[in-house]
């Protein structure tokens, strides 16, 4: 997929070729972001072939469902190579998550992730808290306890 293939259209939105995930390199991260100003955030990076990944999806998906309606968004963003898109969206699904997700594809993935937080070495999982104001709290590297990324991101609610 290319930049021509989706139209970012602010606010969060963006609109992909029909089937597929939007993506998303380091200047619509940032755009990603402030989109979600005024709700607590959560960007989720994962990956189909990460067992952690996949085994905290379902849980994460939960945790959203759970506090949506005190203003916490789950974004989801897969470091599945393009061709792995279906891939990538039918665990989604299957996990029970419906929210926004994105496919990250970046021309340079040490500038996307210094980009992203600067201690993070690419590892996956990799979750990042932001708040109402769109400051990045908290950084979460490897395997979470997910009770723990749940009680800050109630704190910031």
């Amino acid at each position: 997929m290319t930049r021509r293939d989706f139209v970012w259209l602010g606010a969060g939105a963006v609109v992909a070729a029909p089937g597929r995930l939007p993506t998303i390199d380091e200047a619509e991260y940032a755009k990603l972001v402030a989109s979600h100003k005024g709700s607590v955030a959560l960007i989720n990076f994962w990956a189909t072939w990460c067992e952690p990944c996949r085994a905290e999806m379902p849980a994460l998906a939960k945790m959203e469902s759970r506090l949506k309606a005190r203003g916490f968004k789950l974004v989801t963003i897969s470091a599945d190579e393009p061709e792995d898109d279906a891939m990538a969206q039918a665990f989604l699904k299957q996990a029970g998550f419906s929210g926004a997700a994105y496919l990250k594809l970046a021309k340079s993935d040490d500038k996307f992730i210094n980009a992203i937080d600067p201690k993070w070495s690419g590892a996956l999982p990799a979750l990042f808290l932001y708040d109402r104001t769109g400051k990045k709290v908290q950084s979460y590297f490897g395997e979470s306890d997910l009770k723990a990324v749940e009680a800050a991101a109630i704190k910031l609610l």
